[in-house]
């Protein structure tokens, strides 16, 4: 996560890396009002739930909570609205085909600025079982475990 040139990073969905197992990504433009932008400059964005949906050739972004702007008096935004992605027509046909395929799934991983503009990166996902999602904690803690008793000695 560091920082490339022009490139400010807003959120990360840590869930995505845990319950799912990133097949592919893509980054997408996001169709936003000013003081939905100006929220995400204060770095106040939420995936929770959220995922991409495919309808006519279009993707939207649905269930991403973006914290309302204080400042923006009645102009405020709908906090989890629909936002429609920004991606070409082919990478749409692409995606839909293959989250049309059993078990996957398009989510956001990241939100960010890169050269002013807000880019989301959204990646095809296979959720994992929970037993796979058990194995990896415990290879972890493990490997932080030998980490530990590793620097004891040096």
């Amino acid at each position: 996560m560091g920082r490339e040139k022009g490139i400010k990073i807003i959120g990360v969905n840590k869930k995505a890396k845990r319950e799912y197992e990133i097949l592919d990504t893509y980054e997408a433009g996001l169709v936003l009002t000013g003081s939905e932008v100006k929220s995400l400059r204060q770095g106040r964005i939420s995936f929770k739930d959220g995922y991409v949906r495919f309808e006519n050739e279009e993707a939207f972004l649905v269930g991403v909570h973006i914290a309302p702007y204080e400042n923006a008096g009645y102009a405020n935004h709908e906090p989890e609205r629909e936002r429609k992605l920004l991606l070409h027509k082919r990478e749409i046909r692409s995606l839909r085909g293959k989250a049309e395929q059993k078990g996957l799934t398009v989510i956001p991983l990241k939100a960010y600025f890169k050269n002013g503009k807000v880019k989301l990166e959204i990646g095809l996902a296979r959720g994992k079982k929970m037993h796979d999602i058990r194995e990896e904690l415990k290879r972890r803690t493990i490997a932080r475990e030998t980490a530990r008793e590793m620097a004891k000695f040096k």
